[in-house]
């Protein structure tokens, strides 16, 4: 009779036990705001991405980017409307030109005649990321009626803390809505524009890639493709820092880079000072990681994080 029992226990444990697992609570959060989302992980801020548009006194208006963004121990690493760049806003990817065939639509970098409408957001969080989707329709104030000249989708996946390190992945989409619609960077020989971290600069803060310790230039360096910034980014002494990859199967891998010692922001330039095209019967795919890091670039196995961020396969 005990054996009877026993056997009929057996399903009821595994069901338990099933129903347990599937209950693990996320280490994620997300705190919804009228102005954005907050995501949090184990009760500690992530970053800030924000969905409403927002001002320096009226002027630089902006929305769809990422600020504050914090490090392992708290402290934010990036910076919004600073004095020397006003138009600067912590993790962003905006073009100066912006063109309808020989038309100039705007100044995506400065927001001049632009604006991007966060449309959509959905997120979801599991056991070891939190993914948001964002649907994002640019404008600009030539165009009759203010009708979107591109549509862009974006991807943003945060990998769960392991190890000293967090991941974060952006697969940026962009699709024209209208023909001969074209973006660049700056027309000049720097090319600046894509894919852009406006981090604080401080007096300790060291450029490293694969080719060792990176002095910054006026001008594109051509360093592979990835680059770590480290310093101490807080009022201690802690070392901390955020390394940038680029995805091999973006168009101009490996990309160069604008890089500044002070007063500026970090930029894997794409693509350049000449125009391309936005097609409208496929989407422009742009990708990018973020590594948040405790310690310097010595801390870190980078070639091997690229690696595995390479083998990722597109959604």
């Amino acid at each position: 009779m005990k054996l009877f029992y026993f056997v009929l226990l057996i399903p009821l444990v595994l069901m338990i036990a099933c129903s347990s697992a599937e209950k693990r609570v996320s280490p994620f959060s997300i705190v919804e705001t009228g102005e954005g989302i907050e995501l949090n992980e184990n009760g500690k801020a992530v970053f800030f991405y924000r969905t409403e548009p927002k001002s320096l006194d009226g002027k630089y208006v902006c929305s769809n980017y990422i600020h504050p963004l914090f490090d392992l121990n708290g402290i934010i690493l990036t910076e919004e409307f600073p004095a020397d760049h006003p138009y600067h806003r912590g993790i962003f990817w905006a073009w100066h030109q912006l063109y309808q065939n020989d038309i100039r639509l705007g100044d995506g970098w400065t927001n001049d005649s632009i604006s991007q409408e966060v449309v959509k957001i959905s997120s979801k969080t599991g056991q070891d990321n939190a993914e948001f989707r964002v649907d994002v329709l640019w404008h600009s104030s030539t165009i009759e009626d203010r009708k979107p000249f591109i549509e862009e989708k974006t991807t943003i996946t945060v990998h769960k803390l392991e190890s000293d390190i967090r991941r974060i992945d952006f697969e940026i989409s962009l699709k024209a809505l209208t023909e001969g619609i074209q973006l660049g960077g700056s027309p000049d020989q720097k090319g600046y524009g894509g894919f852009c971290a406006r981090i604080k600069l401080p007096d300790s803060l060291v450029f490293s890639s694969d080719n060792g310790v990176i002095t910054p230039k006026e001008l594109q360096v051509k360093a592979g493709p990835w680059m770590d910034f480290s310093g101490k980014f807080g009022t201690d002494d802690l070392f901390s820092g955020i390394t940038i990859l680029c995805h091999p199967e973006m168009p101009d891998y490996p990309e160069p880079w604008i890089l500044r010692q002070k007063g500026s922001m970090q930029n894997i330039v794409f693509p350049g000072n000449k125009r391309i095209a936005v097609p409208v019967d496929k989407s422009l795919i742009l990708r990018y990681c973020l590594i948040i890091h405790n310690g310097n670039a010595d801390n870190l196995d980078i070639p091997k994080l690229m690696k595995e961020y390479s083998g990722i396969k597109s959604n």
